[in-house]
């Protein structure tokens, strides 16, 4: 009997889950969460055996993953959430395998290896997240979002649990083919949501950073708290790119690294700019 069932919420990835399927195959089960595709997404992950729930957002509290995690009757002990540019190996579905099989904790963190412009990244500010857990031991954090947000998933939030957490080693592809238009278009939305989070955590108060309370705030990490604190300064967008660039070593890959550590900052300074826009109106 699978032990675990892997979760792509989804929206026009085709292309993507063709290749992202069958390599979770060994892993367990698999439930593809579309949002309408205007794509063949449902086609093809019905072709590749995997079962198929299309999701419609009232534009309120839950999102896709928690509304999966509130409505689809697992079968398996354990949940597996990946984005369709999410690839895992043998390497790591032998170490899932195991540790599902006798651990004491109730979720893992995942680790990943960054692609960007067709190339493996080497060095860079390390990505991970909370993606690997036990069924009812918790769901992600609830965010207020009714009127403000326009993305129908989880973006930067992560699953609150109760019980210990341990990590998975073994790295997971991250690597979307569609290059840097739908790159810097999904940024561009990202930005807008966390120019809009920060106002509501900081009370729209920006600099505020007294006004950061709450169970919203509290069940932050302390990687995002300290994210939220420093977000609408202005030395945190090239901060970041010192750190991701020199710090982390993201020189190691080239042109590419320079490339990608400089398009984060913009993020980051994109939403700063946001923040001060929406304050000034």
């Amino acid at each position: 009997m699978n032990k675990l069932t892997v979760v792509f919420p989804v929206k026009n990835e085709a292309v993507n889950l063709r290749r992202g399927i069958p390599l979770v195959a060994k892993l367990g089960s698999v439930l593809v969460v579309d949002s309408d595709s205007s794509d063949d997404t449902a086609s093809v992950a019905a072709e590749l055996g995997a079962e198929v729930l299309q999701f419609n957002w009232n534009g309120q509290f839950p999102k896709k993953r928690n509304w999966t995690l509130r409505n689809y009757d697992f079968k398996t002990e354990w949940v597996l959430f990946l984005d369709a540019d999410e690839f895992v190996s043998p390497e790591f579905i032998e170490e899932v395998q195991a540790a599902i099989q006798s651990s004491e904790h109730v979720g893992f963190w995942l680790n990943f290896s960054n692609y960007f412009m067709g190339q493996k990244l080497r060095g860079g500010d390390a990505f991970r997240k909370l993606a690997l857990f036990r069924v009812g031991t918790g769901e992600y954090e609830k965010i207020d979002e009714d009127n403000w947000s326009q993305l129908d998933m989880e973006v930067h939030e992560h699953p609150v649990l109760e019980g210990s957490i341990g990590e998975i080693e073994a790295p997971i592809e991250h690597n979307d083919f569609r290059g840097l238009k739908y790159y810097i278009g999904k940024h561009n939305e990202y930005s807008s949501w966390e120019a809009a989070r920060y106002l509501r955590l900081a009370g729209c108060e920006c600099g505020n950073v007294g006004r950061f309370k709450g169970k919203e705030w509290e069940n932050l990490t302390d990687r995002q708290q300290e994210k939220y604190r420093n977000l609408a300064k202005w030395w945190f967008a090239p901060a970041y790119f010192i750190m991701s660039y020199f710090l982390k070593k993201g020189f190691r890959d080239g042109v590419v690294g320079f490339h990608f550590s400089l398009l984060k900052a913009v993020y980051f300074y994109q939403i700063r700019l946001k923040i001060l826009e929406i304050i000034s109106k």
